[in-house]
């Protein structure tokens, strides 16, 4: 009897392997530091630092992980902007610690996302949109996404986290269409963001 078709799992990507592994570590460890995950996912790699700083908004469960993040994501593309080797970020926010519980959540939750966008990743694409002069082209885009992530929104976080993480996947996996994507859709997310914050000003204007 020959094997059946469809039951082999399809290989994770590098970015969900990296997900699994930091969630791993942080159950190996009881926990993790911001600075800690950072540098378990290689800090000195724009798309890695990205995804990792993104993905924690995603969290459905009490915690300002927008804000920490958010923060964080912020701080790391304004230094990625002007060419810093080496990432920096406030005793504050590196020493923020997150437990194994939350990046287990983290990793349920996200998972889905990120293993959706690897499975139309084709590495070699549009190899202009991959360059080692990408990340500094991006960093302000990626600012302002970060920014968006920040803002206490409900639920405006998503689209400009699913934005970031189009991006980070793009350039981890070289698939440069896929960067182009999430370019796209960061100014799709920005426009989202400009607009739940009209809305807001104007609900709390009528109080």
């Amino acid at each position: 009897m020959g094997p059946e078709v469809g039951t082999a799992a399809k290989p994770r990507g590098i970015a969900s392997a990296a997900l699994a592994k930091l969630t791993e570590t942080a159950r190996d460890r009881g926990g993790l530091t911001v600075g800690d995950a950072l540098a378990s996912v290689g800090e000195a790699s724009f798309g890695f630092a990205m995804l990792m700083l993104a993905l924690p908004a995603l969290i459905p469960i009490p915690g300002p992980f927008g804000m920490v993040f958010g923060s964080a994501l912020a701080i790391v593309a304004l230094q990625f902007a002007v060419g810093v080797g080496s990432l920096w970020l406030p005793s504050i926010l590196r020493n923020c610690k997150v437990s194994a519980s939350a990046f287990a959540a983290l990793q349920r939750h996200a998972d889905p996302i990120v293993r959706r966008i690897e499975r139309i990743i084709r590495p070699g694409r549009l190899k202009a949109f991959t360059g080692p002069a990408l990340p500094y082209v991006l960093a302000l885009p990626v600012f302002a996404l970060a920014i968006a992530i920040a803002l206490p929104i409900p639920f405006g976080n998503i689209l400009p986290v699913i934005a970031v993480c189009v991006i980070a996947i793009g350039l981890i996996e070289r698939d440069g269409l896929i960067v182009l994507l999430g370019t796209l859709l960061t100014l799709f997310a920005l426009v989202v963001t400009a607009a739940l914050l009209h809305g807001a000003a104007i609900f709390m204007s009528t109080l």
